[in-house]
């Protein structure tokens, strides 16, 4: 099929069928499988590459004085194209990757494939492709994995998880992935679809082992102890990057609460805390691995996943009016952007009002210090609970995964 016929199919945009997903990184390849031919699910595929991680980072932007904190909840997530290129390989497919510097030969690439029909996984910043209407503050700061798969004139049409045709300029693409320097302009694009049953549960139980090495490791960054750290944080009252002495003068903490909550919350950008995900590869995993007892481990790791809920709605409480206010809106610009093209004004009016109010409340002082302080205490209690909880549900699953 051309790039200029259009299957009438419901939710299929010129050939490509729009399925959704949960975690963009994952459900990105999940899709470009399923276009090629693999019966697959993105729970799986989620534990082939290895599963959840862990990962705190508190930035302190001087341009608008903002405090926004990025939470890793995937596996080798500081790393998007090693993740990527080491799951297709743990998944015996082949895959052709190329990263260039140069703006020229990445559009000659993208626009190769689009030609060819070849769906293809880039990695755009966020800010450049303008359908998520973050501020300018945001530029720069990077992106998830996304698929490019037809050009209509001059506007492409992406697969962000939405489930209606989503299209942006193509100038405006271009622009993205060359926007971060590391990304280098990542275009991948999975040749074959073949996946065995065999071969799939060989790769489950490959990501599952590399997943629980990964999360007992004593790193402070990328593995579990990062929680442990975090929680540290919040009330250490003597460490530059303490709570208490980032947010003495409280500014710039409302905004950081909702990243906690946009980061921990399905409806943020990045699909949240993904233990529920991890939950259902378990289960799923149960009956492909003949191994029944992981469905005692997908509960646990589904009571996990409530404890990361009551800690976002702890840090961002919905029955305060204001907080309730900016995770609605917050939920709006993602359901725009599930809607594709069609669900865009929403989006933006909803973007556009979201950050309007952060911004006003990063530049007020909405909490008196004995309230923060408070506040501070009970995250960093719920978070050492999680943090023990994890370490306690890691160490169980590696001992169905090292037999």
């Amino acid at each position: 099929m051309t790039s200029g016929e259009q299957d009438e199919t419901p939710g299929t945009d010129h050939g490509y069928r729009l399925r959704g997903g949960r975690q963009p990184d994952v459900s990105a390849l999940t899709n470009v499988l399923a276009h090629r031919g693999a019966d697959v699910t993105e729970p799986l595929i989620f534990l082939a590459s290895g599963g959840i991680g862990a990962g705190y980072v508190l930035w302190e932007f001087t341009r608008d004085g903002s405090k926004p904190l990025v939470l890793g909840f995937r596996s080798q997530w500081q790393h998007t194209q090693f993740w990527l290129k080491s799951t297709v390989e743990r998944l015996g497919l082949r895959m052709d990757l190329h990263t260039t510097r140069g703006a020229r030969g990445a559009a000659k690439r993208l626009s190769a494939a689009l030609d060819a029909g070849e769906p293809a996984i880039v990695q755009p910043d966020r800010f450049p492709l303008g359908y998520w209407y973050l501020p300018e503050a945001a530029d720069g700061i990077g992106g998830h994995l996304v698929v490019a798969y037809a050009q209509s004139g001059d506007r492409v049409h992406l697969d962000d998880r939405n489930r209606a045709p989503l299209t942006v300029e193509r100038s405006a693409l271009d622009k993205a992935r060359g926007r971060v320097g590391s990304a280098k302009n990542l275009l991948a694009v999975v040749r074959t679809g073949d996946l065995d049953r065999d071969r799939l549960a060989d790769a489950v139980r490959s990501g599952l082992t590399d997943c629980t090495r990964r999360l007992a490791a004593k790193s402070t960054s990328f593995a579990l102890p990062a929680w442990r750290k975090w929680a540290t944080l919040l009330t250490d009252e003597r460490a530059a990057k303490g709570w208490p002495a980032v947010f003495a003068d409280r500014r710039g903490l409302v905004g950081a609460l909702l990243s906690i909550w946009e980061g921990v919350d399905p409806a943020g950008m990045g699909g949240g805390h993904l233990r529920d995900l991890f939950a259902d590869g378990l289960a799923e995993a149960a009956v492909l691995l003949d191994a029944p007892e992981l469905e005692a481990h997908a509960a646990n790791w589904r009571d996990i996943s409530r404890r990361w809920r009551e800690f976002a709605d702890a840090a961002l409480p919905e029955d305060v009016p204001e907080f309730g206010w900016m995770r609605g809106l917050t939920a709006r610009v993602r359901e725009g952007v599930t809607a594709g093209d069609a669900g865009q004004q929403a989006a933006a009016e909803a973007g556009t009002e979201l950050w309007r109010l952060r911004a006003h409340y990063d530049a007020e002082d909405p909490f008196t210090e004995r309230q923060a302080g408070s506040l501070f205490t009970d995250l960093g209690s719920r978070l050492r609970d999680i943090h023990t909880a994890e370490t306690g549900a890691v160490a169980a699953l590696s001992q169905v995964t090292t037999r």
